[in-house]
């Protein structure tokens, strides 16, 4: 099995990650490790898990280290990870997470926290109250006070989450919650941190026993932070930090001016053809990517809300082929040693739809062109909140609850989608789609 070469004991605290878990580990942690792997130095991370202690106690007693596995019909390809120093569990520690924010040595803070983790509201302003509640906000206030006082550089703010212009959210979000507790920082956080755009694409299911033990036969290692992945990698970053990183675009990462082309895409398509396949998955009966994508019902669905639904409404970059990225797409949701579980892409829908379906049908609008395939998917999205599917993991499942035992389903879609709908916005239900949904 491949494993690093550097002395991790010799190297510090560069990266200070929220978020640490597969998706991180598979990601952003193996394009450091590589860096550090070359000879750059001082790129460890900190992790912070901010109420779960499960990632803690996996990769601690492991000294941070973890195998990730990459894995498609051919087989799977192991390496021991290195990049991770220590996991810290904000709920428990809240002080030696702003130290590590505080410390000299930190340059960046990064984010995958989901989309929840921002704490909007429903118009896309910061949820004060949530985020005063075991939030990145205050952690991050104290770190950046801590370091203003100090006199020492700002910090890059890095979201590696799948939220449409995450960098200018993760900016207006931050600055609205100085305003309220720490207005005096303003302007230093103004002029000396940053928040660039990203785009992440990477397919890494939630690890499963089965994973673990094969993970064991194979390599002779007991590892309970084993992360398993596919051989696809991609990584877009604006080229615009507050001070020092690593060179990961030696490794594989694109630097660019404008990540919009890059992240439209991927929300439009491939998170967008996901969650297609997820609810509409789950409504025929499967259990994983591969399973659903098999269907020919189900593959002619997302082969509609790609090329003729999504693609049309991306600007591409001149270096993009959106059909080439389509079939490439099909290709990895066809990997049957992934095991990606459909469950797990239906989770949280209330947050994803809106960037990942919404805007599509938005801009369609304005092209005087229907969707018919997203309009089936969430129609599969209504019933999945309804509760068939199991337990609705949703930030609004109450909620939805609470509508489901006085609305009708043509009333239910109304609430999300109408005029003055939860979920409404640029694109509002006509009556024809409400009857397509309702149906």
């Amino acid at each position: 099995m491949a494993c690093f070469g550097y002395d991790r004991s010799a190297q510090g605290i560069g990266i200070v990650h929220f978020g640490i878990g597969a998706f991180h580990r598979a990601h952003q942690a193996w394009y450091t490790d590589a860096a550090m792997n070359a000879g750059e130095r001082n790129w460890m991370i900190t992790g912070v898990s901010l109420r779960s202690g499960d990632v803690a106690d996996q990769l601690n007693p492991q000294d941070g280290l973890y195998t990730l596995s990459e894995c498609s019909a051919a087989g799977c390809k192991s390496r021991v990870i290195g990049s991770v120093a220590n996991v810290l569990v904000a709920s428990r520690e809240p002080d030696a997470v702003v130290a590590a924010l505080a410390a000299p040595g930190t340059h960046i803070a990064s984010f995958t926290i989901t989309e929840k983790g921002y704490c909007r509201a429903a118009d896309g302003s910061l949820d004060m109250a949530q985020a005063s509640e075991g939030s990145i906000y205050r952690l991050l206030a104290q770190g950046l006070r801590q370091r203003s006082d100090a006199g020492l550089p700002g910090l890059t703010l890095l979201s590696c989450d799948n939220l449409a212009e995450n960098g200018q959210q993760l900016d207006r979000l931050m600055r609205e919650y100085l305003a309220q507790q720490d207005p005096a920082l303003l302007d230093w956080y103004a002029e000396y941190c940053a928040c660039p755009q990203t785009m992440i694409d990477r397919i890494v299911p939630a690890t499963t026993e089965q994973d673990r033990s094969a993970v064991a036969s194979a390599n002779g290692l007991t590892d309970l932070g084993a992360v398993m992945t596919e051989p696809f990698s991609q990584w877009v970053i604006e080229d615009r930090f507050a001070g020092p990183r690593p060179h990961w675009e030696i490794y594989g990462a694109n630097l660019v001016s404008d990540v919009a082309p890059f992240e439209t895409a991927k929300l439009r398509m491939l998170n967008g053809a996901h969650s297609l396949l997820a609810y509409c998955g789950l409504q025929h009966g499967y259990t994983y990517v591969h399973e659903a994508i098999a269907d020919p019902h189900l593959r002619t669905l997302v082969d509609q809300l790609m090329l003729q639904e999504a693609a049309p409404t991306i600007a591409a970059a001149a270096e993009q082929n959106l059909a080439a990225y389509a079939a490439s797409l099909i290709k990895r949701f066809a990997n049957p040693a992934l095991n990606h579980r459909l469950i797990q892409i239906a989770m949280d829908g209330s947050q994803k739809i809106p960037q990942r379906w919404l805007e599509t049908l938005a801009a369609n609008r304005v092209l005087g062109r229907d969707c018919p395939a997203i309009l089936s998917g969430l129609s599969a999205w209504l019933t999945h909140i309804s509760g068939v599917n199991g337990p609705v993991d949703d930030p609004l499942a109450d909620h939805f609850a609470k509508l489901w035992e006085k609305a009708s389903r043509a009333d239910f879609a109304e609430a999300l989608f109408g005029n003055r709908g939860l979920l409404g916005g640029d694109w509002n239900l006509d009556e024809a789609e409400r009857a397509s949904i309702a149906a």
